[in-house]
Parts: C-alpha cells; structure tokens; sequence
C-alpha cells in the first residue's frame, strides 16, 4: 500500500488478499483435513466467525442471513445448492462445520493476516527502525460447561469456589499500528494454573526477530528478560523499587543510568530451577521521574543503547496497550464466548483476533488518508463505520461505485479522531461496588450427581 493514496480494499477484500482460497488449499493439505466442496467451506466459515465479532456480537442465524443475502459471495464455490439459489436458512450446517474446523487451521490464520498486514501497517519508530510490542495480560470469563470448569478452574475466596471459569491470556500489541499478535492462554487458578510471565514466554516467539519488547513491572523479574535475551531481542521493562535496589546494589537516585550484569537471586533460582548456572543479562538501570506522575520515580532496564529520553519516549508507548486490551475484549465480543467446549472458545479467541486486525487495517487506512496516526482514531467508531458500509460494499454494482462507497467509508472513518487532552488519561485498577444484596444461590447435589 502507498502510504499517500492506499488501496480502497474493503475487510473481505481485504481477508481474501491475505489469506487467499490456495492458502486455505494448501492448510487442509498440510493438517490433513477433508470436507465436503459444499457451501461451508474452511475460508467461508473462517469469514463468517470474523464477521460475527465485527458488529459486536451477532449469532449464528445472523450469519447464516447475511450469507443468504449475498455476503460472502466471492468465496462461495460452484456447489449445486449455490447456483441455484437453494441455501438453507437453517443454522445447523454452519454450526457443524464451525465445530468441525480444526483449531490448527483457525490459528495459522490468525497468524497469516498478521504476517501479512504487519509490513504494510508498520510505521516504526522515528529513532528505531523496528517494531516495538508491548506485553500485557488480562482473564476472560467464560461459561460454566463441564469441560471448560475441569480446564480452567474457577477461583475461590472466603465464601468458597466461585462458578464462571476463567481464562488468563497474554497478548503481544504492536504499540503503533495496534495490531495483536497470536495469544497465549491457560488456566488462571487450580492446580494447572499458568502465570502471565510463563505465557508470555510462550508468545514471545511471535514477535519480529528484531523487535522490542515493552513490559511493566509484572514482566521486570530476571526470568522474562533472560528469555527475551535469549530470543535476541531486545527489552525495556519496569523494575519495583525494591528489585532495582538488589540488581544496583547502591542508593537508586533520578539520574542513574548505569551499566549491569543482572544475575538470577537464590529464590529465583528454587524458582526457576531450569535457569543454566552461568545465567545473566547485560543492560542498564535507569532511573528517571514518571512523566504522568512527577512525584514517582520509573526503575527501567534496557538493552538498548540509547539516549535516556528516547527509552523513556518509547516506554510511553507502553500505555497505549489500556485500550488496546480494551478493543480486543469488549468491542469485537471477547467478553461474551458463548461456546461451551474448549476447542470452540479457542477458535473463538483466535477468530476474534483477526477480526479486530483487520479492523485496526482499515483504521491505518483511514488515518494515512486523512494524515493521521492509526493510534489518533476511535476503534468502535471506525468499528462502526465498517459494520454500517459492509452492506454496501458487497453489493456495489460496478468497480466505479465500489470504489467511491470505499473512500467515503475512509472519509467517515477519518472523522472518529480522539480528542486531545491537555492531560495523559490514567487507567487505574478500579472497580465498582457490589449493588444491592440478594440471597448468593446455594448448590445442591440430586441423586443423578448433577449440581443446581
């Protein structure tokens, strides 16, 4: 794409680009997976479950209805039923080949439209040519099925075992196009529980060889940047108070920007004890007052040689990841995983990351018209808009008035820029107080050993 007049693609364009039907091809090919050349085929399905999340959150019946009324047309085969207009409105086939879509094909899409729009999307920073991406977890409630309790336990407090179970996912975002890598996820609680740092080792292998990566305090312990070191890459993470005073060995002032060698403590070592015994990371510790509260100090570590003002410029980028998190869960549905098996809600997961990609294209597309930065423009705005002109796209008579319902789709989308704001906006872990009381709902254990 010219970064002054980018192609008008629309997002199922847009997907069919990325990930083209000899790509859907050559996938089954490889994992081995036969279906039937009928209607729902891997690259219709796979479309159907990102368009669902694009609007928010709409069921199977409303995919099935905007297949029936010429969505997607492009990707349909030859079938007979397709030709001759004879497509069923029930939902059952698509729920069966939702269910029958290996997970392994799911995610290598995923991946696929991020490895594809990466290049296009990437604007890097001014100093330093290559990518930056922030880490960052967060949980995700999902429904009380028997299969998903045994994976992913419930928490438990003083009034005992809670009942959704909850899912923690770690998530790489490219901190200047938004983009959300790959995720990793396991259980937050019972006997298999995963931390966050250990699921970001996971994903950790899905950021750009020559990328940064940027972490908070939960991610500043020896173990994540000795990983990051060994993956070659390069980290800036924050430090407590109380570890940088080990590894600096000194008074912390503001000011300091020393060379370290950090090595693992004795605890972290009964830890982690798969650390080699010559473990260690080179770097600096840098201390610097906290641009959004001038009464604190930032303890950073880097291995980037750097002037200080550039490391803090690009650890400022890290709080674009609040929204970011926020987008991902709440304006494509992430909140709301409706299915009850645990291969579904990982599709689901992996679907709705792609869905929110190829969004944040259309927003890159939209600010470079309009002589913005992606991170200037609203995602549910720009959400919205594309959710109200997709109708109009699919079903444009001639190149020429594709063309023009395209650009005043990125006219609109230019127009949801954010306001500026005399002062940085906080994101403070907070939360509401409970309502009003009502009697908590007891379970009770029937002969059949089912619990009510």
């Amino acid at each position: 794409m010219n970064s002054l007049s980018p192609d008008p693609v629309q997002l199922l364009q847009l997907f069919q680009k990325v990930a083209p039907a000899q790509f859907f091809y050559e996938l089954c090919q490889k994992h081995e997976y036969r279906f039937r050349q009928g209607i729902y085929t891997p690259a219709v399905v796979v479309w159907l479950m990102i368009w669902q999340r694009l609007p928010g959150n709409r069921g199977l019946a409303a995919a099935v209805q905007y297949l029936l009324h010429g969505g997607a047309q492009v990707l349909l085969n030859d079938c007979k039923r397709c030709t001759e207009g004879k497509v069923s409105a029930a939902t059952g086939g698509y729920c069966q080949a939702r269910q029958k879509l290996p997970k392994l094909i799911v995610s290598e899409v995923t991946e696929r439209i991020v490895e594809q729009l990466r290049p296009e999307m990437q604007e890097g920073w001014k100093e330093l040519k290559r990518p930056v991406c922030v880490v960052d977890g967060s949980t995700l409630p999902l429904r009380h099925a028997a299969e998903l309790v045994k994976e992913f336990p419930p928490g438990s407090n003083q009034h005992g075992e809670n009942h959704w179970p909850v899912m923690q996912i770690v998530v790489f975002h490219d901190v200047c196009s938004g983009l959300a890598l790959r995720p990793s996820w396991g259980p937050m609680y019972g006997d298999g529980a995963v931390s966050e740092q250990a699921l970001a080792e996971q994903a950790l292998e899905r950021v750009p060889a020559d990328g940064v990566v940027l972490g908070d305090g939960n991610f500043g312990i020896f173990y994540f940047a000795y990983r990051v070191q060994q993956s070659q890459r390069h980290s800036i993470l924050r430090l407590t108070q109380a570890r940088a005073q080990k590894i600096l060995g000194s008074e912390l002032t503001e000011g300091t920007d020393r060379k370290i060698v950090w090595i693992p403590s004795r605890w972290e070592r009964s830890v982690y004890p798969q650390l080699p015994e010559n473990a260690c990371v080179e770097g600096r510790l840098i201390v610097c007052r906290n641009p959004s509260r001038p009464e604190e100090l930032l303890y950073l570590f880097t291995t980037l040689d750097l002037p200080v003002e550039e490391i803090l410029s690009i650890y400022k980028l890290r709080w674009n990841v609040e929204t970011d998190l926020r987008s991902l869960k709440r304006t494509v549905g992430l909140q709301e995983i409706s299915s009850q098996s645990l291969e579904m809600v990982e599709k689901e997961l992996l679907v709705a990351v792609a869905a929110y990609n190829l969004v944040r294209a259309v927003m890159c597309l939209a600010a470079r018209r309009a002589n913005l930065t992606p991170r200037q423009l609203s995602f549910s705005f720009v959400q919205t808009a594309v959710a109200a002109a997709l109708p109009g796209l699919d079903h444009a008579a001639s190149e020429e008035e594709y063309r023009q319902r395209m650009d005043r789709l990125l006219r609109y989308a230019a127009q949801g820029k954010l306001p500026r704001r005399s002062r940085m906006r906080s994101y403070p872990r907070e939360v509401w107080g409970r309502g009003g009381r009502f009697p908590a709902r007891k379970r009770t254990v029937e002969n059949g050993g089912q619990t009510k």
